[in-house]
């Protein structure tokens, strides 16, 4: 009984025997004894994993990769697209996962990707999904008719020319009143009261008595006297042909105009020098306005009088400046919204109000009808023409632009187009189809352009022609400020063997507009060096189309100009020098074969439309730079200037064959011309240009839509 209750020690059970005994103590010492020390193994191995898991992963890389990779693995060489140099790998296998296009080496840190020209703050590149989401769109940098518009708030006033104040020159009695009330509309030399006086009696006595004894020295004083107490030359003439003395003097209005004022009434006696009445013309009336400060460079440093009504009579002591043209304005009023009234600068005070930190001008308004009343609040806008602007006046030097200058034009961008960060303004250009770089731009005040836009001149940092992201400018900009993490939504976003998942990054519901990134990659060229280059077509050594692949390379080949795709085919080409030129002669009769056989092509099928024999014709290269020159413009534009076909001056001179078309507004009206040259003519003659146009796009316009 007591060797059956020890059981459970550290002896086996005694009727186990053999093997079943050998598996109670394996049971016993591992199974049951261990069980802790199983479970403290188990965490320390998890531990060391966790902490140890980079060293870990870097020696399972090294293990399981291919042995082809040792090669690619080393620290002398990488891979990398020609045609998008931000793509960077380490394996020689892979491809760019923007054009799918094999990689080049090159040894690490021989990078041949451009710097960012001056000025350029940042570039990134766009797949045209991408462009289509954000709703980009682009503006070309032209002259556009532009003024600084400045808007001031003040009250109308009565202008102090036009005041009179009429006073009694002698003393008396006023009798009778015709002008009885504040307010009445009055005449010049209409009679406004009748005033008794007795030394009008007395003048009057003595210049008939002069006249009866014939004393022409006494009558002369008389008469004199007679005057300066405001009686008339025919009122005195009828004294003396009465022969009985006046004993009432009728006082005159001196202006036509509104009794603003009445100080006397019937029966009053009045004293020599007392005032009467105020009477005030309201023909043209002042608006007394504030503008701010920041507004003040804008507006002329002196001031013209302009051309007042005839009945104003302007001292001569007034000052005038010569030559100055008068700022003209335009006016509204709560009491007249609808109605416009214009008027010019008169007056710019001296001093500016410290407390609201503005200075009052004073404009003189033309006041038909009498619209205007004063103590009306009116707002006054004016637009001052760049020419009057002293920052482009004194800051224009070249001679093309001065002239553009004194017509009203100037070099400018939309507002939606310019984005300021506080220490630098950012216009996005594009460089190429979807390739958008950041430029630091110098602008001008802010200013009004044709259909009401607001514009920014531009001083420095853009050129004409080119192009500007008008509408998405902000998601343009924000995608360049996107981290590496972000790049499969741009071109570029990441490099190495890490970015290797930002290959699906074209959507093909929008394929990239081959043709369009080709014909922008090749106007970079030279007119002579673009002709060559679509002569050739392709790239001597990978036969991809020249501009494909960006801005074509020129290389000089035993002498002869040839052009590659990229720089990454220069080596190349001048390692066998005979087969490189042999390969450019093949591709250009290749060509000019292409060419002449497209006629007889269609000769078997039917009569081609004259679009078609012209693409036929051995002008096809001129048609393409037609068409180049076309695609400059804005859809828009593009699509006017296809109607149109021809310049208005030059009949012959096809739109495009000069160039990019020169846009030119005529008021409403948009025309367009051959080159600058043309400029002068269509302007001497504004209607009969308008009216060019308007033929030439009826005469045309039916073959609008095979334009090349």
């Amino acid at each position: 009984m007591n060797e059956f209750n020890d059981e459970g020690g550290l002896r086996a059970p005694p009727e186990l025997t053999g093997w079943r005994k050998a598996w109670w103590w394996f049971d016993f010492i591992i199974l049951v004894k261990l069980a802790r020390l199983r479970f403290i193994a188990v965490l320390a191995l998890i531990g060391v994993v966790i902490t140890q898991w980079d060293t870990l992963a870097a020696y399972y890389d090294k293990w399981t990769r291919p042995s082809g990779d040792i090669h690619a693995g080393s620290g002398l060489f990488e891979w990398f697209c020609p045609m998008h140099p931000t793509i960077i790998r380490d394996n020689a296998k892979d491809k760019c996962p923007i054009c799918f296009m094999p990689l080049s080496k090159r040894k690490k840190g021989d990078s041949h990707v451009d710097p960012l020209p001056p000025g350029v703050v940042n570039r990134v590149q766009l797949s045209p999904y991408r462009v289509v989401l954000a709703g980009v769109q682009t503006w070309p940098v032209d002259y556009q008719p532009l003024a600084k518009e400045i808007t001031a708030v003040g009250y109308v006033e009565f202008n102090e020319r036009g005041q009179r104040t009429v006073a009694a020159r002698v003393k008396g009695r006023i009798d009778e009143l015709v002008a009885n009330e504040t307010g009445r509309m009055v005449r010049a030399d209409d009679v406004l009261a009748s005033l008794y006086s007795p030394e009008l009696v007395v003048s009057a006595q003595t210049l008939l008595d002069a006249s009866k004894a014939g004393d022409a020295r006494n009558e002369a004083s008389s008469r004199r006297r007679l005057q300066l107490l405001g009686i008339s030359d025919d009122q005195i003439d009828e004294i003396v042909k009465r022969g009985t003395a006046n004993t009432h003097l009728k006082i005159r209005s001196p202006i036509s105009g509104h009794v603003i004022n009445k100080y006397v009434r019937e029966g009053q006696y009045v004293e020599e020098g007392m005032p009467l009445y105020d009477v005030a013309d309201l023909s043209t009336v002042w608006i007394q306005a504030q503008v701010y400060e920041d507004d003040i460079a804008f507006l002329p440093q002196e001031t013209v009088n302009h051309e007042l009504p005839a009945n104003f009579e302007l001292p001569s002591s007034e000052p005038r400046v010569a030559n100055s043209k008068p700022l003209h304005i335009t006016a509204t009023t709560r009491a007249h919204p609808n109605e416009v009234f214009h008027g010019t600068l008169a007056f710019i005070y001296p001093h500016a109000d410290q407390n609201t930190r503005t200075v009052s001008v004073r404009f003189e308004v033309e006041n038909p009808g009498h619209k205007l009343r004063p103590g009306n609040t009116a707002t006054v806008t004016l637009k001052i023409p760049p020419r009057d602007v002293n920052l482009f006046a004194n800051g224009v030097k070249d001679d093309g632009a001065r002239k553009k200058l004194e017509e009203g034009l100037l070099l400018a961008v939309p507002e939606s187009a310019v984005i300021d960060t506080g220490n630098q303004k950012i216009v996005y250009r594009e460089s190429s189809p979807g390739v958008y770089e950041g430029v630091k731009v110098t602008l001008g005040p802010r200013m009004q352009g044709p259909d009401d836009l607001t514009f920014y001149p531009i001083l420095a940092g853009l050129k004409q022609g080119e192009r500007t992201v008008m509408a998405g400018s902000f998601l343009v900009d924000a995608e360049t400020r996107l981290n590496s993490a972000a790049g499969s939504i741009y071109f570029g976003g990441s490099s190495g063997s890490k970015g290797q998942g930002s290959a699906a990054v074209v959507r093909p519901s929008t394929p990239e507009d081959s043709d369009a990134v080709r014909h922008a990659a090749l106007a970079r060229l030279s007119p002579k060096d673009r002709m060559l280059a679509e002569q050739q077509r392709k790239c001597p050594i990978l036969g991809t189309d020249l501009g494909a692949m960006g801005t074509p390379v020129k290389v000089s080949v035993a002498g002869q100009p040839v052009f590659l795709c990229c720089a990454a085919c220069e080596k190349k080409a001048l390692v066998n020098p005979k087969e490189t030129l042999d390969r450019v002669a093949e591709l250009k009769s290749s060509s000019e074969t292409t060419i002449e056989a497209l006629p007889a092509d269609s000769e078997a099928k039917e009569p081609p439309s004259p679009d078609e024999s012209s693409k036929q014709s051995p002008d096809a290269i001129a048609e393409a730079d037609i068409a180049a020159a076309l695609a400059e413009l804005d859809p828009a534009d593009q699509k006017l200037a296809e109607a149109q076909r021809f310049c208005t001056e030059l009949k012959d001179s096809r739109l495009g064959s000069m160039g990019k078309p020169v846009k030119l507004m005529i008021g409403e009206k948009t025309v367009f011309l051959c080159c600058e040259g043309c400029e002068a003519d269509a302007r001497k003659d504004p209607a009969k240009t308008v009216e060019a146009a308007h033929r030439l796009r009826e005469l045309h316009g039916d073959h609008q839509g095979n334009r090349p």
